[in-house]
């Protein structure tokens, strides 16, 4: 069984005339082009702890096999906005999992698409520890009823964004949560 018990943040642009070598270059900018990447779902393991990018980036070898949680655009539009965003919730309780969510939108800001991928994850993790809250209110109003609730004890973004290059080739946006033993 393999269950992470480290895990740190990272984002990163790249811009190239191949829609592949911009990703490998949003990679490489993020720190982790190294890694053979594997994509999984959104779960923030239970005592899972949160490390500085450059710790963990110490702890990758290249080739390695490394499981993430990824959130990736691209465009190859001139001066298209792309912006993709991991938002993320812990329970205060730490034999409980907690929750990643991705975003990757076109014509959000920084600001606009973290907050939307924060209030995903604690709207999740919020249901799972059965907080009661109304889904139609502003993410402002729900966040305080979540932590007000003593069961969230916090939330967070990371998010990149990008405007696509005036020339038209493309532009890759990644953010990315890298899950580690």
């Amino acid at each position: 069984m393999y269950v992470p018990t480290k895990i740190f943040f990272t984002k990163g642009v790249g811009r190239h005339r191949d829609y592949l070598q911009s990703f490998e270059l949003a990679l490489r900018d993020a720190k982790i082009e190294k890694c053979n990447l594997v994509t999984v779902s959104s779960i923030y393991p239970a005592g899972c702890k949160r490390i500085p990018v450059d710790e963990g980036v110490k702890l990758l070898q290249p080739g390695q096999i490394t499981f993430c949680v990824m959130a990736r655009n691209s465009t190859n539009e001139p001066n298209r906005l792309v912006a993709a965003s991991i938002g993320v919730a812990t329970p205060n309780d730490q034999n409980q999992y907690g929750y990643l969510s991705e975003h990757h939108p076109f014509g959000e800001t920084d600001e606009k698409a973290g907050e939307y991928a924060e209030d995903l994850a604690a709207t999740m993790l919020a249901s799972t520890l059965g907080i009661e809250f109304d889904s139609n209110a502003d993410w402002d109003e729900r966040e305080k009823v979540y932590k007000m609730s003593g069961k969230i004890v916090r939330t967070f973004n990371v998010t990149q964004s990008a405007e696509g290059d005036k020339r038209g080739i493309w532009t890759t946006v990644v953010a990315v949560g890298i899950l580690l033993p």
